[in-house]
């Protein structure tokens, strides 16, 4: 990446040149910018691009002010702030402290414009600056021969990967700026070409150095995106509307394969459904007699599948089939028998001949039982989702005890939509102290619901959800190519891949976002990282995408959670890396992935390998190839863009 340094500018004019798609990331030289204290607190809580905090000690500025102002940005929401190692002690001290607290990335800086040390002394000074709290060593000379160069540019083979930035002053060696960036350096510092302060000996004006880097690649740049509604929400609100008592209407409507088959299936439930920017259903209401329905086609939808078994064995004879197509038809039901024999329902494959693993078509015979049941979640939530709509419909009440839960939002998702309708449902989460303490679905143990018996759904009128499964391909875009903005999102929403913006800030992505839903992400120095997606499987293609692009080895836990999706997810993804270029492997339940910066590919020649990729038919991977792309050498070609409709038809980066 390229830090913009930005001297003696006022506020106004610091706003003007963050606008510029060429700045990425800018140090603030709060030692000669015209800011008061409020301005910076301002610049450093408002801006969506990353910012280093660094005020030098100079005429009229101490260590002490130096430090206070620097105090003021970090507070603020500064990403870095650059502390010379020649602080006073006790200032080290305290600023480290604030950084941590704060968690903002600590750069320790050492200066010599005279000469180039010895490769011992500068070994040393780069231990030192690990060992006074630097996230990122910083270390500047002045070099006057090949020589002394290299003895800086070696520090590489001795830092943390990713963590240093060596370079020489003077015009004869205005090359090791770039060069950082093609050793590992995070980022590297150009200035503004109009910059009126004296110039840095060999510093590049900003727009040949973003040429040098890019190589003529522009930066991505997409604001005020707005994504679908959520399938997630919109099946389950469509359902729920069908069988509701009067006329609902359902807000914010797109269209996509898996909502429109569940309009299909509502309609033939008897539901009445009217098409536009918003929903318009009347529902069937109570059932006073059993459905006489002996099919029901969920399409390519295992959402649909696993949630009518349980629905029409409520409501139904005791006897039917549910159908699908395409890849529906190579997707086990998990699970599915035994969840159902639990409360007196026998589901089997239509042929006998498919043997024990159920697979759509499915014959479900008998009708469904309340009563108390324990349940195994850990192949995932959608039956149990489709449990939660029906057994509030049942005469006698019901107690579902889920165990060891997987894609647990998905199943409060439903708790909550079924709220608007009337229902009420009452749940305990168990969990070890971690659950409690970091607020973390992932270490739930185990879930309780305590069903009422005797409810019934009522017309209910509100808009859809936007996707975060479909947002998260445009973040991760932004995160690693540019900006990425869109307007319609519900940060508090109970959508399992909002934790995307987790995985982002982890990686070390700039996030923001406002209470009016809109979501930025910007382009920010990347780093490896870790995370356990088991409960927000869909988020794995474009994780694993996002992994390729930040330096070092990332590890994505959930990998048997990706068996039964549209295609064979785990085996798809290792194959899609491969063809990408991407070292990876899998062990136990991780995905290991070999990552490197956006810069360090282009200037060392290792950008992705383009040419022919397979979707196997999966919408989440379309996606993340598209996004791949982006990074790619030559293009990338997809045998089946078409499966899109599946979620987003009007996908497009």
């Amino acid at each position: 990446m390229i830090c913009t340094c930005l001297r003696g500018l006022s506020l106004s004019r610091i706003l003007e040149v963050l606008e510029s798609p060429l700045v990425e990331m800018a140090e603030i030289r709060l030692d000669s910018c015209q800011l008061d204290d409020s301005q910076i607190e301002e610049l450093f809580s408002q801006s969506e691009k990353p910012l280093i905090a660094t005020c030098r000690p100079a005429d009229g500025i101490s260590a002490q002010e130096a430090e206070r102002r620097l105090c003021i940005a970090v507070q603020a929401g500064a990403r870095f702030a650059d502390l010379e190692l020649q602080a006073p002690a006790n200032i080290s001290r305290h600023f480290q402290k604030i950084c941590r607290e704060c968690g903002v990335g600590l750069i320790r800086s050492w200066h010599n414009e005279d000469c180039t040390p010895d490769g011992e002394y500068l070994e040393q000074i780069l231990e030192r600056c690990y060992r006074y709290g630097a996230h990122i060593a910083k270390i500047v000379t002045a070099a006057s021969s090949p020589e002394e160069l290299a003895r800086v540019q070696a520090l590489y083979e001795k830092a943390p990967a990713g963590r240093l930035i060596a370079f020489c002053l003077g015009e004869r060696q205005r090359d090791s700026r770039l060069d950082c960036l093609r050793l590992g350096s995070p980022f590297s510092y150009a200035r503004l070409a109009d910059d009126w302060f004296p110039v840095i000996p060999g510093q590049w004006p900003l727009p040949e150095f973003h040429n040098a880097v890019y190589t003529g690649r522009q930066p991505y740049c997409r604001r005020s995106l707005k994504m679908p509604s959520s399938k997630s929400f919109a099946q389950r609100a469509i359902i729920a509307a069908a069988l509701a008592e009067g006329t609902s209407h359902l807000g914010r409507f797109t269209p996509c394969d898996d909502s429109l088959a569940a309009i299909g299936l509502a309609r033939r439930l008897g539901a009445r459904v009217e098409i536009s920017d918003s929903l318009t259903i009347t529902g069937i209401g109570p059932v006073k007699a059993p459905l006489d329905i002996d099919r029901l086609d969920v399409g390519e939808s295992g959402l649909l599948a696993r949630m009518i078994i349980p629905l029409m064995a409520t409501l139904g004879k005791g006897s039917f089939v549910v159908d699908g197509c395409r890849t529906l038809l190579q997707r086990p039901l998990s699970n599915a028998s035994d969840i159902m024999a639990a409360f007196g329902v026998m589901v089997s494959n239509e042929d006998a001949e498919r043997g024990k693993t159920v697979f759509v078509p499915a014959r479900v015979r008998g009708n469904l039982i309340p009563g108390i049941a324990d349940v195994p979640g850990n192949g995932g939530s959608q039956l149990i989702s489709g449990l939660l709509m029906s057994l509030p419909l049942c005469r006698k009440p019901s107690t579902l005890f889920v165990s060891d839960p997987k894609s647990l939002p998905y199943m409060f998702i439903t708790v909550d939509l079924l709220k608007h309708f009337g229902i009420r449902i009452e749940s305990e989460m168990e969990g070890d102290s971690q659950m409690l303490e970091q607020q973390d679905w992932s270490y739930c143990t185990g879930v309780t619901f305590h069903i009422k018996g005797g409810q019934s759904l009522k017309a209910a009128d509100f808009d859809l959800e936007g996707d975060w499964s479909a947002a998260a391909n445009y973040l991760v875009a932004g995160a690693v190519f540019g900006l990425a903005e869109i307007d319609n999102l519900d940060c508090a929403s109970l959508q399992a891949d909002l934790s995307i913006t987790d995985i982002l800030v982890e990686a070390g992505a700039s996030v923001s976002s406002t209470e009016d839903g809109k979501v930025c992400v910007c382009k920010a120095p990347l780093e490896a990282f870790s995370c356990d997606i088991n409960n927000s499987p869909d988020l794995f293609p474009i994780t694993a995408v996002l992994a390729a692009f930040c330096q070092g080895r990332s590890s994505i836990s959930g990998v048997g959670r990706l068996r039964g999706k549209e295609s064979d997810r785990a085996s798809s993804i290792m194959e899609m890396l491969s063809g990408l270029g991407v070292d990876a492997l899998i062990r136990d339940d991780d995905m290991l992935i070999d990552g490197e910066s956006l810069a360090f590919r282009i200037l060392n020649g290792r950008l992705l390998r383009g040419g022919d990729f397979s979707s196997h038919h999966d919408h989440r991977m379309v996606m993340a190839l598209e996004v791949a792309s982006l990074g790619a050498a030559s293009p990338i070609r997809i045998d089946d863009r078409e499966c899109l409709s599946k979620s987003f038809p009007e996908f497009a980066l």
